[in-house]
């Protein structure tokens, strides 16, 4: 199978071993952004058989030999809801994701979210509407000032992170899916972590940082439960994984391919809080 756009041609087709069963995709690269060689890449994995499923997921992958060049951030609103790519043009983003979860009508992150010092959200309670249990925000994404991306469990004292001048930005968000290469504990009983949906995740490799969204809820894509993400994940060699906001929310853009993956809402791209970005390094 070959795909072109942004007149680049390539088909290849690779093996992933999944707990001892074969999937045989088609990996797809469709498209790299070239500030310097090879710096950003973006490929699509189609496979009719991961998992005994229709699966498209669309993974940007950065080198981090290059986080001299490009700068992790997140962007966010606070009082209202904007589709990630907006949220990304007004930034002169280079790429986002869609980030952590949020007020659905009011806008805001649902979780503790701080940015150069600066609390911006604190965890709702779980109580509260769109408040997330705590297994299911347990983990923590954190860029240091020195640009450095940390996949670790969320600190449940956030003055923690408060008094610590260390972070450019920290995001609670979930669950966590792998760390130091081995699967974390999920819950079996949660509808959340068992059911297939479109998913958005961060993880880090040896070499690289990724960026990927599993599309779902359509003929061609499945989704992921995330019991089965995490197998995904493992198999690409992540060594720290953690889940983002996903269902609808999920979406993959970059400035030089628009909208990589396929939004599951009818209306296209959902409106969110925040996004993780990755721009220039003045």
């Amino acid at each position: 199978m070959k795909l072109m756009r942004n007149g680049f041609i390539t088909g290849l087709v690779s093996l992933i071993f999944l707990t001892g069963s074969c999937a045989t995709i088609t990996q797809m690269p469709v498209g790299t952004i070239e500030l310097s060689r090879d710096t950003i890449h973006v490929s699509q994995v189609i496979s009719h058989t991961l998992f005994n499923s229709q699966q498209k997921i669309s993974i940007l992958s950065l080198n981090k030999k290059f986080l001299n060049e490009i700068k992790i951030d997140i962007a966010y609103v606070s009082d209202t809801l904007v589709v990630t790519s907006n949220i990304a043009k007004k930034n002169h983003a280079l790429a986002a994701i869609n980030g952590g979860f949020f007020d659905m009508e009011k806008g805001g992150s649902v979780s503790y979210f701080e940015k150069n010092d600066t609390v911006i959200s604190r965890t709702h309670s779980s109580e509260q509407k769109w408040g997330k249990p705590n297994n299911l925000i347990n983990g923590a994404l954190i860029i240091t000032k020195g640009n450095d991306l940390l996949i670790d469990i969320a600190k449940r004292e956030e003055n923690v992170y408060e008094k610590s001048n260390e972070e450019a930005f920290v995001l609670v968000t979930g669950p966590l899916l792998i760390r130091d290469s081995k699967l974390e504990k999920l819950n079996d009983k949660m509808s959340f972590f068992t059911k297939r949906h479109p998913r958005s995740c961060v993880c880090s490799t040896k070499d690289s940082i990724l960026l990927i969204a599993i599309d779902g809820r359509n003929k061609n894509a499945a989704g992921m439960s995330l019991f089965e993400l995490q197998k995904y994940l493992l198999s690409l060699g992540c060594i720290d994984a953690i889940n983002l906001d996903g269902g609808g929310s999920t979406t993959l853009w970059t400035k030089k391919l628009g909208i990589v993956n396929q939004p599951s809402d009818r209306s296209g791209e959902r409106p969110v809080s925040n996004a993780i970005i990755l721009i220039r390094n003045k």
